[in-house]
């Protein structure tokens, strides 16, 4: 697999201050820091480099000498998977105040670094996130949205011999056991009926006493596991859009893993068919994840929500308040599948109304544009969706 460049504008973060690079496993954290800087052996520190993680857990200050021996001053340092050995944050503090020096410091784990009581470099570094590829990554040569539905978008696993095993071995070795383990989860046969119970709730309201019942756990507990997720990278919450006035609307968030192929994975779900069930709500997943990855890149802190009313009204996406999204893996958009969206426009607050489809060609049915999804992407990453934008 050549590589793929990314939407990410990592060179041009880094030139502003330090930054936390975080991504779940195998998103493309190393390739893409390989592709974009010269990676020199004096400022890039590999902490999955088994030697040289030993020798900086014995002593921390050994990555501080050698950056003094070499004389980098105000220069940027790379610590690849930082939450394997936190402590070298307090390094990179000083450094950072002694030198001037900037650092990119990746992990797949941020909950180590935020529940660790952990230097976090006082706000003087940011955060930034890698996603799974998108379908403007890959363009027209490499993508192919039943793919993508079926294998997710983790680049390794995208272009896999054996999509299969790697998922089945993703959703096993590092979600059943890596992330219990630095968790610390105790019981892990419960973790891993959770994760399968959650799976099958992938973008829907979460109910936490339903699911406590179906896992066989304490509702305090799935509380907990779900916030290890969010801490891990694995999922996001959704909440809801409570801003309309003319209809009472849900408060309860809804829960997206990262990947539509891990949430497949993990329900040992077959593969999907067009035109069926499964396909329109992976199709669904697909768009909150080129939505979220948007956000993320160009437009940190936009607000991401669903709404749904009490009396049965229900949009997919309110993206920044202002565009209702609801998206239709149909090839033929009827007036029925409109009656959200033209509910939520009777509330005059937003100001687009969209409908992302299957369909050929874009048209207007009153205030609603039904568009095509690869013309609807088009329009979200041009930029021409929302009234402002501020890419990292």
């Amino acid at each position: 697999m050549n590589y793929i460049p990314r939407a990410l504008d990592l060179a041009n973060a880094t030139q502003k201050k330090s930054i936390f690079l975080f991504g779940p496993r195998q998103t493309g954290k190393s390739s893409l820091i390989t592709n974009t800087f010269d990676l020199r052996p004096n400022t890039t520190f590999n902490l999955l480099d088994s030697s040289l993680y030993l020798a900086l857990s014995a002593n921390p200050s050994l990555m501080r000498q050698r950056l003094e021996a070499a004389h980098i001053r105000n220069g940027l340092v790379i610590i690849d998977e930082v939450q394997k050995l936190p402590v070298l944050l307090d390094e990179a503090h000083l450094l950072i105040e002694q030198y001037g020096l900037r650092f990119l410091m990746t992990g797949s784990n941020a909950r180590k670094l935020r529940h660790g009581g952990v230097n976090l470099l006082g706000g003087r570094a940011r955060e930034i996130y890698l996603h799974p590829l998108t379908y403007g990554e890959l363009g027209e040569q490499h993508f192919s949205l039943i793919r993508a539905l079926n294998r997710g978008l983790i680049p390794s696993i995208y272009f896999s011999d054996d999509p299969r095993a790697d998922l089945r071995s993703y959703a096993g070795t590092y979600l059943d056991l890596e992330i219990a383990s630095e968790a610390k989860i105790r019981n892990i046969s419960a973790f891993s009926r959770f994760l399968q119970v959650a799976a099958t709730c992938n973008g829907q309201i979460i109910n936490q006493t339903t699911i406590a019942s179906d896992a066989k756990v304490p509702r305090k507990t799935v509380n907990d596991y779900f916030e290890i997720l969010v801490d891990t990278l694995v999922g996001s919450y959704l909440p809801a859009w409570t801003k309309s006035v003319k209809r009472k609307a849900f408060e309860t968030a809804k829960f997206y893993f990262f990947d539509t192929g891990i949430a497949r994975a993990l329900r040992e779900a077959t593969p999907i068919k067009e035109r069926s069930p499964d396909f329109g709500e992976a199709f669904e997943q697909y768009v909150f994840h080129e939505l979220k990855t948007y956000i993320d890149y160009r437009c940190p802190g936009t607000p991401l929500a669903y709404w749904r009313t009490t009396s049965g009204f229900e949009v997919d996406f309110i993206l920044g308040d202002e565009v209702a999204i609801e998206v239709k893996a149909k090839q033929e958009v009827g007036g029925r599948d409109l009656k959200g969206l033209l509910a939520l426009a009777a509330e005059q607050k937003l100001k687009r109304y969209m409908v992302v489809s299957l369909e050929d060609q874009g048209r207007r049915v009153g205030e609603v544009e039904i568009l095509p999804w690869k013309q609807f992407l088009r329009l979200l990453w041009d930029g021409a969706l929302l009234s402002h934008q501020e890419a990292i």
